[in-house]
């Protein structure tokens, strides 16, 4: 069995002048404020979201 692993996202960019649909993706991924950071599991859908705005975050395997 593989043990899941966790993702740590952070906000490095402003979501200023860039579309509302991204901020609606950082939304969904928890990221409010530049520097937060949150921890998501490795799935697929989060990847997805990870790839729409991957100019805005940094992400590291944990």
């Amino acid at each position: 069995m593989v043990t899941p692993t966790n993702l740590s996202i952070t906000l490095k960019r402003s979501t200023i002048g860039h579309p509302d649909k991204m901020r609606v993706v950082l939304l969904g991924l928890g990221l409010r404020k530049i520097g937060q950071t949150v921890s998501r599991p490795d799935t697929d859908q989060v990847r997805g979201l990870i790839y729409k705005v991957r100019h805005l975050i940094e992400v590291a395997v944990s």
